[in-house]
């Protein structure tokens, strides 16, 4: 699925009805998958794109963008008055549980060092130099560590395949002494 002709994506159901269009001009990862490289390829693949915007899907039915007004929840539900049993505020829907829990495992997933720029580029839609001011990285070093970090988010999604090799061993080191070597340290020293 090409990105630069994603404008609209439509739900196989059985109904066959079409999602509601996506403004991606909002989205700092639309306008990298826009953008081409010296080669003439886009700076971040369909798959990464895809992984950034799933992301920022969950992380926005998890409902963990930043409040910009007062919380009147608890207000309307009758809790947190002085009379009256006490209320343990509005109850958290299922689904909103299930998508903290996958904006968390896709973080765990990517690292704590990679996990910041996701958060800023794809969640709160922070530019690039916005991220590498607040992260303290040189100029034009963002790109690079975003699409590290793109490429991890789309391996966790399944999007990409496993950086371990077929057998599914992690990967050994190898060294030049034979099996039952063991090194020496010489008390001399």
């Amino acid at each position: 699925m090409a990105v630069r002709s994603l404008r609209r994506r439509t739900a196989e159901t059985a109904q066959d009805c079409t999602a509601p269009a996506r403004n991606l001009a909002e989205s700092p990862l639309a306008w990298l998958a826009r953008r081409k490289d010296k080669d003439g390829q886009p700076m971040i693949a369909d798959t990464e794109f895809d992984a950034g915007e799933r992301l920022r899907a969950d992380f926005w039915f998890a409902q963990m963008t930043p409040r910009t007004t007062a919380n009147w929840s608890l207000l309307l539900s009758g809790g947190g008055g002085g009379k009256g049993a006490p209320d343990i505020g509005p109850e958290i829907r299922d689904s909103v549980v299930a998508a903290q829990e996958r904006v968390k495992r896709a973080l765990v997933a990517v690292g704590p060092d990679l996990a910041n720029v996701l958060i800023d580029v794809c969640c709160h839609l922070r530019g690039l130099e916005a991220s590498e001011k607040a992260s303290g990285w040189p100029q034009r070093s963002g790109k690079i560590v975003l699409q590290i970090a793109l490429r991890q988010l789309a391996r966790h999604y399944g999007l990409l395949p496993s950086a371990l090799p077929r057998d599914d061993r992690p990967v050994r080191v190898r060294h030049w002494g034979t099996s039952d070597y063991r090194p020496e340290i010489d008390p001399a020293l």
